[in-house]
């Protein structure tokens, strides 16, 4: 599994002060920067769902950033909510949290694994983290509609 020497992964803490306050920081800042037909940022309350689970990653019991992973179908899951605190940001968190959840992916049985981002300034270091870890577009998938603002990935595990 995908790790830093002194970070650790942690499944759920969506009760935690400083996960709800990064994850309404990570809400508000998705739907300031996404047009309204565009954005499927899901609240903190909606991260609690049976088909969604959720990683915190700290270091010495910081939090440095939040993702998830819901299942679409047996061999297909969706990456969610990825954000990194402010604080931390360009210490490869990201890139580390995004490892730990293609690890759990595999690890639960799924062959694919896919997400939909933004494709403004706002989102220009997700895209070049999507696409430096083999992620390469793709269609518009579980529902979502497809919008000039929209952009889809997906890599098989």
């Amino acid at each position: 599994m995908p790790q830093m020497t002194d970070w650790t992964f942690h499944q759920g803490e969506l009760h935690h002060a400083d996960v709800r306050s990064l994850l309404d920081f990570h809400y508000a800042q998705m739907r300031g920067n996404s047009p309204p037909g565009a954005c499927h940022v899901l609240p903190s309350d909606g991260l609690s769902a049976p088909d969604i689970s959720f990683w915190t990653i700290r270091e010495d019991g910081e939090l440095l950033g939040v993702g998830a992973l819901k299942a679409l179908s047996g061999d297909h899951a969706e990456i969610k909510s990825m954000r990194t605190v402010p604080g931390a940001l360009g210490r490869g968190v990201g890139t580390a949290m995004l490892g730990h959840l293609l690890y759990e992916a595999g690890k639960r049985g799924h062959r694919r694994v896919s997400l939909e981002t933004g494709s403004t300034e706002p989102f220009a270091a997700a895209l070049r983290l999507y696409e430096r870890e083999s992620f390469v577009p793709c269609e518009p998938f579980g529902g979502y509609p497809d919008t000039p603002f929209t952009r889809f990935f997906t890599r098989e595990l």
